[in-house]
């Protein structure tokens, strides 16, 4: 069976190791201790897609809540079907919030365009003034 350090999944996935030790923090990832005192912690093959799908949750934007919610799914393959209706709500709310964050910017984004035009006409207006006096 396929074991890894903390070192070659942070150089895997490109994360510092504090970062899986956080994600091991909340329980995320639960990695085996091996050596003296139990320092050496050891990654099995089923932590390795705990963490794929941790970041993956992280870059979808999802709250570590979230993510914990479907790392746990994953181990627990018990309902696939209640698994997967579970995960659609997350998505679903996730959507939404992202929707609303899009027409967010969307306002902000026209606000910024009309600050900018009424900026330029009055500087314009005020150059044009400058070149007649």
């Amino acid at each position: 069976m396929a074991t890894y350090t903390i070192t070659d999944l942070a150089r895997e996935f490109d994360i510092t190791p504090r970062a899986i030790r956080f994600y091991e923090d909340q329980g995320l990832l639960s990695p085996t201790r091996e050596g003296p005192s139990g320092r050496n912690r050891v990654y099995t093959a089923r932590e390795r897609t705990q963490l794929k799908l941790t970041l993956r949750g992280k870059r979808l934007g999802l709250s570590l809540s979230d993510i914990k919610s479907l790392v746990d799914m994953y181990r627990s393959p018990k309902d696939t079907e209640a698994q997967l209706q579970s995960f659609l709500v997350v998505l679903a709310r996730h959507r939404a919030s992202l929707e609303q964050q899009r027409e967010d910017i969307e306002v902000m984004l026209a606000e910024i365009s009309a600050h900018e035009d009424k900026s330029r006409r009055l500087l314009a207006l005020h150059t044009k003034a400058g070149q007649t006096a």
